[in-house]
């Protein structure tokens, strides 16, 4: 099945988008993204948390305008929402006071269907996701892949052409998430009835090799499309095959060549201005010091994609845990390869003590960690509302997420002892009448 054989649906057009931080301050998350969506195809969008991936689905639904740009369905201009489109959400997005009938039920009563074809179309759906029998439960009485099975049936419900998923299998196991996969993908190429096409949004290399015949991977700050990659692995398809891992180490490569690149950058000059404060990845300290070990245990350097594999987990974790130690120069990254460096050395040969001061000395010499405590000093008794911090971040790293932001800065900080943190106030202080142990006097 070529795209010369099958019939344009949707056009998005040099789409572009701005949204404003609560300080005013514009983030510019989508950049002159042209993207073809076609029937009979599962189009994938893949990308790091905050390029853009929900945003464009969207705009491409109709949920919300696009601020450039704009969408045409069958060649007509899309203004409001797109009547060929379903859109299956993370969240699952049920109704708790309504049975899995019932919110079937709405969603094609929405749709003008009559009441006898409305519940006869609701059983046939809940038939076709494996939910017969539970047409009676409420969802809090569904495990997490029941209700997302209740869901993908509301959605499937009214034949939409097009299928939206928006990381539709994150809120489930690891098991329920691989027969969910399959059993879209199986429903998907029976084109008896609709629909015809998928539009999915994820995260996980692995799960759009396996479902799409078409991905586009997104670069962030702004989202542009970096690459359109073509699927043509035959269905069923086998993780396990050569060509299947094949696929998935060029998707791998294409991402790492942004993430990891090979040349460190250059030095800015000291009369240029730079960014006040920098991004910090999600990782946990002693998911970094669990590197550093791993790494010193194979002789101190080794392959990311092998690091993904010895450590079963997902690769853009892996890759976090990579940018925040070599973030804190405790690795580097030549190439696709992860190597401890000296100073990496030096802190696995340290005591615990010593490695906290140690990690302390390294949070200090990035600008945002020196900057946080001069504020925490700064403040009246010592003590800085993190909701004042938060409001920083939102300026100084618009195109970060916040929260999780504030989650890194508490977690690295209280690991070096840099400062204290009231959970329950949400409060960073210093005790009175003490500096804190690695902090300038």
């Amino acid at each position: 099945m070529t795209v010369t054989t099958q019939q344009l649906l949707c056009h998005l057009q040099h789409i572009g988008k701005v949204f404003r931080m609560p300080s005013g301050a514009p983030v510019k998350v989508l950049d002159d993204v042209s993207l073809e969506v076609h029937s009979d195809e599962i189009l994938a969008i893949l990308g790091p948390s905050g390029c853009g991936k929900s945003t464009l689905m969207r705009i491409l639904a109709g949920l919300i305008p696009a601020d450039e740009g704009k969408v045409l369905y069958h060649g007509e201009e899309l203004g409001g929402l797109n009547p060929g489109v379903a859109i299956v959400f993370q969240g699952f997005g049920l109704f708790p006071w309504l049975t899995v009938l019932e919110n079937i039920l709405e969603a094609l009563r929405a749709r003008g269907a009559d009441e006898a074809t409305a519940m006869k179309t609701a059983r046939r759906a809940v038939t076709l996701v494996g939910l017969a029998g539970f047409e009676d439960a409420y969802p809090r009485e569904l495990s997490g892949g029941m209700r997302q099975r209740a869901g993908l049936g509301r959605a499937v419900s009214v034949e939409p052409e097009i299928l939206c998923m928006d990381e539709p299998f994150s809120q489930v196991d690891a098991l329920t998430a691989e027969t969910l996969r399959g059993e879209v993908v199986r429903f998907w190429s029976d084109h008896a009835s609709n629909p015809r096409t998928i539009l999915m949004v994820s995260h996980d290399v692995k799960e759009v090799v396996f479902m799409a015949t078409r991905i586009v991977v997104l670069a962030a700050r702004p989202g542009r499309i970096r690459q359109l990659i073509d699927n043509p692995l035959p269905y069923p398809r086998d993780p396990r095959s050569p060509a299947f891992q094949a696929l998935v180490d060029r998707i791998h490569a294409v991402i790492t060549e942004t993430e990891l690149p090979d040349e460190p950058a250059a030095k800015p000059s000291p009369y240029a201005p730079r960014s006040p404060w920098e991004p910090l990845p999600d990782a946990s300290p002693s998911e970094i010091v669990g590197l550093m070990e791993v790494l010193e245990d194979r002789g101190g350097t080794e392959n990311v994609f092998e690091l993904v594999e010895d450590l079963g987990r997902e690769f853009g974790k892996v890759l976090n845990v990579v940018k925040a130690a070599e973030l804190l120069d405790f690795v580097d990254t030549p190439r696709q390869d992860v190597v401890l460096s000296e100073q990496g050395r030096l802190f696995l040969a340290s005591s615990v003590p010593e490695r906290k001061r140690l990690f302390g000395v390294h949070l200090l010499s990035l600008r945002i960690f020196a900057d946080v405590l001069e504020q925490i000093r700064r403040a009246p008794n010592r003590r800085l509302e993190a909701e004042d911090l938060l409001g920083d971040l939102m300026v100084y790293l618009p195109y970060e997420a916040p929260d999780q932001l504030l989650q890194t800065i508490v977690k690295w900080g209280l690991n070096a002892d840099l400062f204290d943190f009231d959970s329950g106030g949400q409060v960073f202080f210093l005790a009175p009448e003490e500096a804190p142990a690695n902090g300038p006097e």
